[in-house]
């Protein structure tokens, strides 16, 4: 997590690259094809409300450091492109271990009339209060874009499952894995731990280092599919301005209609975990 910077709007901001422009757009895309089944939800086609929940919400703008091109954050994205699809989440909960990240977040989006619920501290435990006010008898879409694979605590899928209809867009560290792999199996806590609880016992650490990564997201998968959170076999990699691979963007639903979703949207770069 960098220093913050002054904004185009004078509200704080951070500088990303230029991969996170792609994030957005996956992002926005799952938002604008699922349109159809949210506004179900939301009056006057329905009741029960349709939240978004973005637990590592950054400060809402950024500016692209190669570009010097500045781009909305993803709850500002998330909220701007559920309003130009009709279907407006009907509210935004945001949260944010830095408080200044936070209020800048909560600033800008109650500048566009959303209605935002932050929640300032670490994902693990802000998810128990996003789920008290999430849509009980609505529709969830959940944004996880955390700074590194330890801080996507197995604690908040565990927590978010408890929602009936729960969709779960989420960033996992390729690079995490791969860098620090030796670092996470030699140490006796390490960021591995709070991603997948257990994994100690289920991988064989004798093998070679592709082989760990691989059985490390295979475990990972089976952990969430024990939540009754199903992952999605169609991963997208991201990748940086020389190529290099950042993360992948996965889903986990309970509904298959989230799944086909999540495919098309995601067609582009389409792929499995390749270590």
């Amino acid at each position: 997590m960098g220093d913050l910077i002054e904004g185009d709007d004078k509200l704080p901001a951070e500088e990303v690259g230029g991969w996170a422009r792609e994030k957005q757009a996956y992002l926005c895309r799952y938002i604008d094809i699922s349109r159809g089944v949210r506004a179900k939800y939301l009056a006057p086609q329905g009741a029960g409300g349709a939240c978004y929940i973005d637990l590592f919400c950054g400060p809402g703008r950024s500016l692209v450091k190669d570009t010097g091109e500045w781009i909305d954050g993803s709850p500002v994205a998330a909220w701007k492109k559920s309003c130009e699809g009709g279907a407006p989440f009907s509210k935004v909960i945001i949260a944010d271990l830095d408080k200044d990240r936070l209020e800048a977040a909560t600033t800008r989006l109650k500048e566009m009339g959303a209605p935002v619920f932050p929640i300032h501290g670490p994902a693990n435990e802000t998810a128990a209060r996003a789920l008290q006010q999430s849509a009980v008898h609505g529709l969830n879409f959940a944004f996880l874009d955390p700074f590194n694979i330890g801080a996507l605590n197995f604690e908040i899928f565990k927590t978010l499952s408890r929602l009936k209809r729960i969709d779960i867009l989420a960033h996992i560290s390729k690079m995490d894995l791969q860098r620090n792999l030796s670092i996470n199996v030699a140490a006796e806590i390490s960021q591995f731990d709070q991603f997948a609880p257990g994994w100690r016992h289920a991988v064989d650490l004798k093998q070679q280092q592709p082989t760990i990564r691989r059985d490390v997201m295979e475990y990972w998968r089976k952990s969430v599919a024990s939540t009754g959170i199903a992952t999605s076999e169609d991963t997208t990699l991201i990748t940086g301005s020389k190529g290099q691979h950042l993360y992948w963007l996965l889903l986990a639903a309970k509904h298959d209609l989230a799944h086909k979703f999540w495919k098309v949207s995601s067609k582009k770069d389409q792929g499995t975990f390749d270590f």
